[in-house]
């Protein structure tokens, strides 16, 4: 087994169970792309197991903590079987279920989602891509499934030098699947939709959405970035008149009328509009037209800290155009998907757009994705999604 020597004082956040270790904290040591390392402190003690990955500055992701475990096809079964075993305790209103969250369940760089008899996986690093062939096969073990589309198309594959892979790993058929999601009936395509093919982390955001949308009698809703339409289905179901939806996808908004239709509303109370949303934002604003509800939940502006001070700005200018728009008294749902956007740091942004716009709201929900996109205590970095529901004042 090779070793991979730590610097001195490189060794703290490991100790604390943190899965990372960063190119600059390594002495010595390599190893062939994916390979199982022993990771070491300066004085040669062990620390962890981990994926090496030569072309990534995350140069090894631990894959367990305790010195008697191997890293082996046992290993991975129990790892997923206990990934299951959790999402089994929770209150998922879905077909659709995350069922393996990357480093939150212990197996960095790998996502799995379930779509009713269908799996769909990202293999994001060279550890996972290593042992890609068993974990597939484990998968499909515990599920009792046997279709698993792959959707290793996302960019940090780029980083960790892998080429992007999608297709089907095992079985085969149509990729256009559906799912129920609360009440509703809802589509998606593996092959051809974003991340694994919909957005499962806001699906209690969706219900919530619903839940305020009825108990504020909201009748005009603008839903921005809206991809396929969750937020317009959750609105339309909360009892709104009119829902306006936004997305510089014409396919999406093609699917957003379907869903509309398929759940049975009335396909005069959804309209679409192809168009960048900050300037549609602008746009309505110009015109003085005004919402009583806006959903706000825009692309990654952030994928690291260093990206941070310029999509602070950005995510600070769509704000304050819909606090503007909001009619007094309305909901605002909004988010950021940004892991180099924490919490408290987006909560500063929105106060900063609604300081810029002239008004004052109340922080009536703070939003988070689904449980089964767990958030564990020593891997802080897995709170990627945060979003506040602000009442403006009337």
């Amino acid at each position: 087994m090779k070793s991979i020597r730590l610097r001195d004082g490189k060794d703290r956040s490991l100790r604390r169970r943190h899965p990372w270790v960063f190119e600059g904290s390594i002495a010595k040591g390599k190893a062939d792309p994916g390979e199982t390392v022993r990771i070491e402190d300066g004085e040669g003690r062990f620390l962890a197991w981990g994926a090496y990955s030569p072309s990534s500055m995350i140069r090894v992701r631990a894959w367990s903590f305790d010195e008697a475990e191997r890293i082996d096809a046992a290993f991975f079964g129990r790892r997923i079987r206990t990934a299951l075993a959790l999402r089994a305790r929770l209150p998922i209103a879905s077909s659709g279920v995350r069922l393996v969250h990357g480093e939150a369940d212990g197996l960095p760089g790998l996502i799995v989602d379930r779509y009713g008899d269908t799996l769909c996986a990202q293999f994001g690093t060279a550890g996972t891509e290593r042992h890609k062939p068993v974990i597939a096969e484990l998968l499909l073990q515990a599920t009792g499934l046997s279709r698993l589309y792959e959707r290793s198309d996302a960019g940090v594959r780029r980083l960790e030098g892998l080429p992007a892979q999608t297709g089907w790993l095992r079985g085969d058929g149509p990729t256009e699947l559906a799912i129920t999601e609360h009440d509703w009936q809802l589509t998606l395509d593996v092959a051809a939709g974003h991340k694994t093919g919909f957005y499962l982390d806001q699906r209690d955001n969706r219900a919530l959405f619903a839940r305020w949308v009825r108990r504020l009698g909201c009748r005009e809703v603008l839903n921005c970035y809206c991809y396929t339409g969750g937020f317009t289905v959750a609105a339309l179901a909360g009892g709104a008149a009119q829902v306006l939806s936004v997305d510089s996808s014409a396919p999406a908004l093609q699917r957003v009328q379907a869903q509309v239709a398929q759940n049975g509303f009335d396909a005069a109370r959804s309209a679409v509009l192809e168009a960048d949303a900050n300037q549609c934002l602008r746009d309505h604003l110009q015109a003085g037209r005004r919402f009583d509800a806006i959903v706000l939940d825009p692309p990654k502006f952030a994928p690291t800290v260093a990206h941070a001070e310029r999509a602070a700005r950005a995510y600070k200018d769509i704000n304050r155009l819909a606090l503007l728009l909001l009619a007094p008294g309305g909901l605002l749902f909004t988010f950021s998907c940004s892991g180099g956007i924490g919490p408290e740091l987006f909560h500063k942004i929105v106060a900063g757009a609604a300081h810029d716009a002239g008004v004052d709201g109340a922080i009536v929900e703070r939003l988070a994705a689904a449980p089964d996109h767990p958030q564990t205590l020593n891997f802080p970095e897995g709170e990627y999604l945060k979003g506040l529901a602000v009442l403006k004042a009337a």
